[in-house]
């Protein structure tokens, strides 16, 4: 096959003149400039001239973003040494109970702290939950009764949570 086809190029070749030669392969040269130029060159010089365009605007919006970033890690650094306390407090934590498929008997504010009734609750379900909450809120158990029942890993429990004290 590559013989076939570079024998009719000779064949063809050779039955030109040297000016007909001549003029198409400057034809050719010309061609493969312009395939070149418009394939190649003219679509990375068009890019080169959006990006310089854009450069500024996505300048802009770097610096925006890095403020906010800084904005946001401000924030979150004040907003760890706040915890809900009283009737806050207590919404949270029944939302928090009812998320974890844990549904309290009872929960009330009694001063300083919220009482939180469990029947026949999941004593490894309680604990996952007291131990995010005990993250996300930061309160501490400042007094808890936990009755065992006959059923494994099943409690009657009465817990009473307060806002940690930071240090």
């Amino acid at each position: 096959m590559k013989a076939e086809l570079l024998n009719t190029w000779a064949g063809f070749w050779e039955a030109r003149t040297v000016r007909e030669k001549g003029l198409l392969t400057w034809g050719g040269a010309a061609l493969a400039v312009v395939i070149i130029w418009s394939v190649l060159w003219a679509p990375a010089q068009e890019g080169r001239a959006r990006l310089r365009e854009s450069i500024p605007s996505l300048q802009r919006q770097l610096s925006q973003m890095t403020a906010q970033a800084n904005e946001a890690r401000s924030l979150a650094a004040a907003a760890q040494g706040v915890a809900p306390t009283g009737g806050a407090l207590k919404d949270a934590l029944s939302a928090s109970l009812n998320d974890h498929g844990l549904s309290a008997t009872q929960v009330q504010v009694l001063g300083n702290a919220v009482q939180i009734q469990l029947k026949n609750a999941s004593f490894p379900a309680w604990t996952q939950w007291l131990d995010d909450a005990r993250k996300q809120f930061k309160v501490q158990v400042s007094e808890a009764h936990v009755t065992a029942l006959k059923q494994d890993g099943q409690v009657d429990l009465t817990a009473s949570l307060q806002p940690a004290i930071v240090k």
